[in-house]
């Protein structure tokens, strides 16, 4: 059964309002076939990654970055998971598969920096932005709840049986 993988840091009740709500839309009836699997940054691992058909990031914009849970997951998963570096360090086009994945960030003001960093380290990765990145800004209301649904559901069905 192919395997969403949701991983996520959600450290306020924001963030978990959005994570569950991406988890919930990855279930929506409709969508049948799939395995969705929720895994907090700190505990992914690369072998979840290669276990998925499908990726789902969720991370708060911290200091116009990505959290740092997220990035320590990349940190430990990247090579393992296919990631590719030119000779000074920084992510290369990968080549290989192409898993989908989807973005969202929250952010109190601003969620430039986190989406391009995110962005960045995804480009050395084999996968491919299957939706749009969801930028949530402030407080959650039910626009953005459904969003972040509609992002679940979205990478879902691209991997439905």
């Amino acid at each position: 059964m192919p395997t969403l993988l949701v991983v996520h840091h959600s450290p306020t009740a924001v963030l978990r309002t959005l994570t569950d709500a991406v988890v919930s839309g990855a279930r929506d009836p409709a969508i049948t076939g799939v395995e969705v699997s929720p895994a907090p940054a700190l505990e992914a691992r690369a072998a979840d990654v290669l276990g998925a058909d499908a990726v789902a990031l969720v991370t708060p914009a911290n200091f116009g970055y990505m959290s740092g849970a997220l990035k320590h997951f990349f940190d430990a998963a990247f090579r393992e998971i296919g990631g590719a570096l030119d000779p000074d360090g920084g992510a290369q086009a990968a080549s290989g598969g192409r898993l989908p994945f989807g973005l969202l960030v929250h952010g109190r003001y601003d969620t430039t920096g986190a989406v391009r960093s995110v962005l960045a380290i995804a480009a050395g990765l084999p996968w491919r932005q299957a939706t749009p990145v969801l930028e949530v800004l402030g407080d959650v209301d039910a626009a953005a709840e459904e969003a972040a649904y509609e992002l679940g559901a979205t990478l879902a069905a691209t991997i439905a049986d």
